[in-house]
């Protein structure tokens, strides 16, 4: 590997318990052995419905010694969405643990995936070799979970790129005790938050994603485990600033957020809590390799949207967001002028997963095209003004409307449907619905709520209803998301709550 790969201690703060080096090799000769023994080869894919623990790191690299390819899956989605994973990636096995669910493991069972208890290894161990740097390592699904997934394919050369450019830029001295309080089934907690420290010999503490407790005792956790280094989203900040007391140990050295970038209040704010001036928005798509932009020395004056400059990428922004056609040198925006962001980078994906279409659509001559809206400032670095892509951010989870569209014009009872983004005061955003419906009695309600149950995981469920008499539309016969919301926000949402419980007590 083109890193130091002296993996680092692994612990959890939450239940105690630690694998020192030792033990983590001894831990994957074990998983090597059981993967043979279930005949596990080059190429195969395993999923991971499961993160957060001890286990999922070590299953990684025994499934990366054997030349596999692993894939890492939200274990929240419902057996409906983890079948429509499996049909698409076409898993040979999937390691679980103890809090998977019963009706996940007879979906994957009867897809006709193994499936494999993360704690069922044995005391045999056995060796393999590397896997060669052009193999897949990992497929992330971003979207799709209810119709067409779509699935980012990371080789181990594009990994390495990313954990090569983040060691040129930030060095690991600030990450020796790193602490991951996010989901290790996408690219931000996974590749960079949690890989890059661990891959590069670096302590790392990992948490389950997203628990208030944890977070309104986060202070507390930063001294206790004398954390250098840590990584987040907006939606830990808006409980932390709040309900935490801050760290006093005074050893944290880092902090970067992601998902959406910080506005200067609380980015200050942050640094007067964590006691660092070295806190920075770290600029992430899981198909770069998730951290491609930030400040290396974030001492500077808190800007909102300030991003940095590229760490192993060339970040452009140019007035052109057409990949059918090689760029023009010519549309590049001047500094302060607003356009599309592209970005250039070793750490690119292969593509997505049995997708041409979709990667033809993104990618151009090597340039990605994010999505997003930005400026480079006067002293070249990235300042990001917004998204032009459909999806919910919600806490740092990324949802996709279309995925719920896919689910509700599937009732019997729908005629129309589409999904937004409204503003939440903890969450960033959360999710809006609307939707016109044959029948609009209390009754029709409750079986679509409990039809969305059934297909939807719960982070994804609207919090806000509209039952209305259409969805407007564009002349070309496109939804324009924020022109439904604009014409729903205005007006009473249905009042759920008391519909599900008038069939509670029926």
């Amino acid at each position: 590997m083109l890193l130091d790969l002296k993996v680092g201690n692994l612990t959890e703060p939450v239940s105690g318990r630690s694998w020192d080096g030792p033990e983590i090799h001894r831990q994957v000769a074990r998983r090597i052995a059981r993967f043979k023994r279930h005949q596990l080869a080059a190429g195969d894919r395993v999923f991971l419905p499961f993160g957060n623990r001890l286990e999922f790191f070590v299953e990684l690299l025994a499934i990366w010694r054997l030349g596999a390819c692993a894939v890492p899956i939200d274990a929240r989605l419902t057996p409906f969405e983890i079948d429509t994973l499996v049909k698409a990636a076409l898993p040979r096995l999937a390691v679980v643990d103890d809090a998977t669910d019963a009706a996940v493991l007879e979906a994957l069972g009867a897809a006709g995936v193994g499936v494999i208890d993360t704690v069922d290894t044995g005391d045999e161990e056995a060796l393999a070799g590397r896997s060669r740097l052009d193999d897949d390592a990992l497929i992330l699904f971003t979207s799709g979970s209810t119709g067409a997934p779509k699935g980012v394919v990371h080789t181990h050369r594009s990994l390495r790129a990313r954990w090569v450019s983040l060691r040129e830029q930030l060095g690991v001295t600030a990450f020796e005790r790193t602490l991951c309080l996010l989901p290790t089934h996408f690219g931000h907690g996974l590749i960079c938050n949690c890989l890059f420290p661990w891959l590069s010999g670096q302590h790392l503490f990992i948490t389950p994603p997203f628990k208030p407790e944890i977070i309104m005792r986060l202070g507390a956790l930063l001294d206790e485990h004398r954390i250098s280094f840590m990584s987040s989203v907006p939606s830990i900040w808006r409980l932390a600033l709040k309900l935490a007391r801050p760290p006093s140990a005074g050893t944290l050295q880092r902090v970067h957020c992601g998902s959406a970038p910080l506005s200067a209040h609380v980015w200050d704010e942050i640094r007067r809590w964590t006691g660092t001036r070295q806190v920075c928005n770290a600029y992430g798509i899981t198909e770069t390799g998730s951290w491609v932009a930030g400040l290396s020395d974030a001492d500077c004056t808190a800007e909102d949207g300030l991003v940095g400059e590229g760490w192993g990428a060339v970040v452009k922004v140019l007035r052109a967001a057409d990949t059918s056609a090689p760029l023009d040198a010519d549309s590049e925006c001047q500094a302060g002028e607003q356009g599309f962001v592209w970005l250039n980078t070793p750490a690119l994906m292969k593509g997505y997963f049995q997708r041409d279409d979709l990667t033809e659509s993104a990618v151009i001559d090597g340039w990605f095209l994010t999505g997003d809206i930005g400026f480079m400032d006067a002293q070249g670095r990235l300042v990001l003004r917004g998204r032009e892509r459909d999806e919910i951010n919600k806490g740092g989870m990324k949802i996709y409307p279309a995925d719920i569209d896919a689910v509700v014009e599937r009732f019997a009872h729908a005629a129309d449907v589409c999904t937004f983004a409204i503003d939440d005061a903890i969450y960033g955003q959360t999710v809006g619905i609307a939707i016109v419906l044959n029948q609009r009695d209390d009754e029709t309600v409750r079986a679509l709520h409990k039809w969305m149950t059934v297909h939807l995981a719960e982070h994804k469920l609207p919090s806000r209803w509209w039952i209305v008499d259409e969805i407007p539309r564009t002349s070309r016969g496109k939804i324009n998301r924020d022109a439904v919301n604009a014409a729903c926000i205005g007006l009473p949402s249905l009042e759920l709550p008391k519909i599900l419980a008038g069939g509670e007590k029926a």
